[in-house]
């Protein structure tokens, strides 16, 4: 078996037939096997995917496992030389997975490797990141990253996008699509569990490299990521959750002080945006909605930051 491709899946039945599609048109060359991993969803995704792909393997949890261990339940089940982890609502561009798999059967020292991956309207999406420092943090917080986006000195964990034109070792590949050497997979482990959704890439890329396997980049092949397939359906509570895995993750690669300090950034970044939210929406009076958006997710994460909720 060259790959087993394992999809976590939560109520996006269209994005998901469309990936699982793409992915056998893709593959045609290589043997492999699909593992989608169901969370309770309740759209009818799975009678879909048995009526489309019979050939698919489906695992239906009983409820919403999260991310992390809906993934290493595929995982469990996976007989490739290399496991694929896709979002569900990524769509491949022609010849992606075949040029993933010949470059690393080529570059044997590579344990995770990430595509080129594109938005929707196929302009190039930032999904390799640094690792997180507390400069990054306060770049983001105050919105020096924005203000100067070239600037490397002033980015914040997410790359200046001028420097994802080659192939290149990153600190972080973006958890939306890997491909993972089954005997580095042995040696490193699965996803960590206790990250429910989000920051387990960053924790599983940490781990790679402490490992001694490299983490490359690899523009030749290419995605689209619609973004937001599952966590669109409740903005809300997902935008919490990223703070909740954020202060996770600080807290198991850093002391309490550097803890803290991040804690209070992140609070610094979400009260800036609730003020600008605010002045956005009452200047603007045509962009309201949008201003609404960003007030509801930065009072919902200052609220948690400050123990509210």
């Amino acid at each position: 078996m060259d790959l087993s491709i394992v999809i976590v899946n939560w109520n996006t039945k269209e994005l998901l037939l469309r990936c699982v599609q793409t992915i056998q048109e893709d593959t045609r060359s290589l043997s492999t096997e699909i593992i989608v991993v169901d969370n309770a969803s309740s759209d009818g995704s799975m009678s879909a995917v048995r009526q489309h792909f019979p050939s698919v393997q489906i695992v239906e949890n009983q409820s919403n496992q999260g991310f992390a261990r809906a993934n290493n339940v595929g995982i469990g089940r996976a007989h490739g030389s290399y496991v694929c982890l896709i979002n569900s609502d990524v769509e491949l561009i022609p010849d992606c997975l075949p040029r993933m798999f010949r470059y690393m059967e080529d570059h044997r020292e590579i344990g995770i490797l990430g595509p080129r991956v594109l938005n929707s309207d196929l302009t190039l999406q930032s999904t390799c990141k640094n690792a997180p420092t507390l400069w990054t943090t306060f770049c983001r917080a105050t919105g020096l990253d924005t203000l100067l986006p070239n600037s490397e000195f002033f980015a914040s964990e997410v790359m200046v996008l001028g420097n994802l034109n080659r192939i290149r070792a990153v600190d972080i590949v973006s958890g939306c699509f890997w491909m993972v050497r089954a005997k580095a997979l042995s040696q490193v482990g699965g996803l960590d569990e206790t990250f429910f959704m989000y920051s387990e890439d960053k924790d599983w890329c940490a781990r790679f490299w402490k490992a001694g396997w490299k983490v490359i980049y690899f523009p030749e092949a290419q995605a689209i990521h619609f973004g937001g397939g599952s966590s669109s359906r409740d903005p809300l509570r997902f935008s919490v959750e990223m703070c909740r895995a954020n202060l996770q993750y600080w807290k198991k690669h850093h002391g309490t002080i550097v803890r803290m300090t991040f804690g209070l950034l992140l609070l610094i970044h979400h009260l800036l945006r609730l003020i600008g939210g605010v002045g956005f929406y009452l200047l603007r009076p045509s962009k309201r909605q949008t201003a609404q958006q960003v007030i509801s997710r930065s009072l919902a994460c200052s609220s948690f930051l400050v123990g509210l909720r």
